[in-house]
This record gives C-alpha cells, sequence and structure tokens, in this order.
C-alpha cells in the first residue's frame, strides 16, 4: 500500500483512506449498518495496508462512529489513524454541546484521543459558530493531548478558504476534489491554497459519489483505449492522488469489488501522465455536457421532513441524463416506494441549506415528478 510520510504532521499515512460515510446497509432496514459485510472490509483494507479510517459524528444516522469503535477497536491502537468531525452549524450551539459530543465520540469510538480531528463541514454561514463555539474548545482539546492534529473539511468558494486559513491555525484541511471539479468548481483553486499555506490535503468525492465509477458505453471505450485493465473509478482516485500536496485520498466504499479495486490502484500506485490527463479532460467535457446533476450522495439533505428518498432520485435521475436510457431509469425509479418519489416533494426548502453542492433540490424533484407523470 503507498504511503506518504507526511514531515508536519509526523505521520505516515496510507495514500488511500476509507470513508465510512457510505458502509453497506442492511437490505430490509437501510438506516442499520451490514455489520459482518462492513467488518470484513474494513479488516482487507487494514490488512492490506491502509490505515487512515474517515468518519462523522452524523454519519449513518450517528451510528458510523459506533461501527468504527466496535471494528478498529480489535486493531492495535498506534497501528492506524482515526479521524472524526464535529459539527459546525446549529448542533453544537454552545462549548457545553462542543464537550458533550466530543465526549460522546471518544465512547463510541472506543479510544482516549483522535488522530485526525475536523471542523465539519465548514462553509461562510458557519464561521460564526467556529468562532464562538468550536474553535477555541478545539485548540483546548489539542492541547491536552485529546487532538493530534486538528483540521477542517470544507464546502464553499476558494475566498472563504482563504479566510479560514488566515484567521485560524491548523494541521490539514480535507475539500471536495476530483478531475470534474477541477475546474468547473474551482477545486484547482482550493487544491493551491492548501499548497501555499503548507496545509496537507485529505480529498473526499474523488469519485464524486460513485458517479465517475460508471459511465455510458461510449465514455468507457475512450478509458479502455487508454488502459484496458483500469477501472472508471481507478482513473479517478489517480487523478487526485497524483497531486504532490495530498496525503491522502478518502473512498467511501460500499462493495467488497470497491475495496479490491482501490486496493488493486494504490497496491503499485502510478500518478497520471500528460497523456492521461487530456484522456480525462475529454470525458469530463463529455460529462458535463449532459447536464449531470452534482449530487454526491452524501445524504447531508436527509431525511426529507416529506419522505422522499433525494439522493437515490437523483443517482436514477443522473444516470438518464447521462446514458438517456428512459426504460432503465422508469424500471429503476419504480423500485422506490410511492412515498419516498419526487412528487412528495412540497417545494419547502429544508434540504437546499444543507445541500454542499448548493443544488436546487426542488427544481430537480420537479423534474422528474414531471417527466415521470407522463
Amino acid at each position: 500500500m503507498e504511503k506518504r510520510y507526511i514531515d508536519s504532521l509526523k505521520a505516515e499515512v496510507s495514500l488511500l483512506g476509507f470513508g465510512m460515510m457510505r458502509l453497506p446497509v442492511m437490505a430490509d432496514d437501510k438506516s442499520k449498518i451490514d455489520y459482518p459485510k462492513a467488518r470484513s472490509m474494513i479488516e482487507k483494507a487494514y490488512r492490506a495496508g491502509v490505515n487512515y479510517f474517515d468518519t462523522a459524528y452524523v454519519y449513518h444516522g450517528k451510528e458510523s462512529e459506533v461501527f468504527a469503535g466496535d471494528v478498529l477497536s480489535q486493531f492495535p491502537r498506534d497501528s492506524y489513524y482515526l479521524a472524526t468531525k464535529i459539527p459546525t452549524w446549529d448542533i453544537v450551539k454552545s462549548k457545553d454541546d462542543a464537550e458533550r459530543i466530543f465526549d460522546e465520540q471518544l465512547k463510541k469510538c472506543k479510544t482516549t484521543y483522535f488522530d485526525f480531528y475536523l471542523a465539519h463541514s465548514l462553509e461562510s454561514g458557519r464561521l460564526d459558530n467556529l468562532k464562538n463555539n468550536i474553535y477555541d474548545f478545539l485548540r483546548k482539546k489539542k492541547e491536552e493531548g485529546l487532538i493530534r492534529r486538528l483540521g477542517f473539511s470544507f464546502h464553499d468558494n476558494p475566498e472563504v478558504l482563504k479566510k479560514i486559513v488566515k484567521q485560524y491555525e491548523w494541521d490539514f484541511a480535507q475539500i471536495q476534489l476530483n478531475y470534474l471539479d477541477w475546474e468547473t468548481a474551482d477545486a484547482k483553486s482550493l487544491y493551491a491554497i492548501l499548497a501555499e499555506n503548507k496545509l496537507p490535503a485529505v480529498i473526499m468525492e474523488p469519485i464524486k459519489g460513485g458517479g465517475l465509477a460508471r459511465f455510458n458505453d461510449a465514455t468507457m471505450e475512450v478509458l479502455k483505449k487508454a488502459n484496458a485493465g483500469a477501472s472508471a473509478a481507478s482513473w479517478a482516485l489517480r487523478f487526485a492522488a497524483s497531486l504532490p500536496n495530498v496525503m491522502t485520498v478518502l473512498s467511501g466504499m460500499t462493495e467488497p469489488e470497491h475495496v479490491e479495486d482501490n486496493l488493486k490502484t494504490f497496491a503499485a500506485f502510478t500518478p497520471l501522465t500528460d497523456a492521461e490527463r487530456k484522456v480525462l479532460a475529454e470525458v469530463a467535457t463529455v460529462y458535463h455536457s449532459t447536464g449531470i446533476i452534482p449530487c454526491t450522495g452524501c445524504r447531508y439533505c436527509m431525511d426529507c421532513p416529506y419522505g422522499v428518498d433525494i439522493p437515490r432520485i437523483l443517482a436514477q435521475y443522473n444516470y438518464y441524463l447521462y446514458s438517456k436510457n428512459t426504460i432503465n431509469f422508469r424500471n429503476q425509479y419504480r423500485t422506490l416506494k410511492n412515498s419516498e418519489q419526487a412528487h412528495n416533494c412540497a417545494n419547502c426548502g429544508a434540504c437546499v441549506k444543507l445541500c454542499p453542492q448548493r443544488i436546487d433540490i426542488p427544481k430537480h424533484m420537479k423534474e422528474v415528478a414531471d417527466f415521470t407523470s407522463s
């Protein structure tokens, strides 16, 4: 497993990190993690050399940290790095809230300290809460040794990132970066800001919520012509991992085959060549021309007050926009319960406020509802 030693952090981190936001769930109850399946995946990744495991307070209905503690505690504590996050939104309204949540996280993760700890999903509307209730608390925990390395995850524009980096002291940062967002979402500038400030980058959404793991036949043919043995996902992971200031690339693995493919990519990692970058630029141009909705399936918009399964609908609709396979879309859409379908959207806007990608979700729910009723 490829590893990078980060001198400023005194840490040797696997270039592939295991993200615990998309663990497999039970077929009959999607609110519950499929423990046997997920445990097997974690153990396989660990034995192959993956040593960075990323979770958060809110993942999987607050059960991801419990799973992390149950599974990772079987390994020597100094053999892996555990990363988790504290919410920066209104869940934390005071330093007492921060203290309570932090203590809860230690217990759930069955640990006495966190190797990497992040202020979760910072953006302009959350900076006051960072200043008033969170940052000083986090610095205190770092001074006490309960946090070894302090960082933040980020969803906003380069100007806001510059402000956060300038006003506060950090050890690392986590940003969304993939070859689709490199130019259009200005991930290139976000990466440059971290590099200029010597903040190692943790990369999230390198496969854009799985969107870069499957393409239509024409696009797959472009990738296969360049490298017949490489999966679409491996191209996306290599794009992020080829950047020198990247510490680790998080992959939210849901199936055992995801683990197998990702381990293959990083066991003998080779950076992208200039010719391969041109291939991905071609793929990105075609992809963007389809009008794809930039949903990553993060599920921050859930639960919808009206029961709509927003991420699943957008995933199905995106694949239709890309493939133009109407029959496949309608068949997939029928697998949703009537109560989960787009026509139940009441345009309340609650999901829009929570979406890191700033997607006008009600607009797209109406598109889907209209399309499926015709």
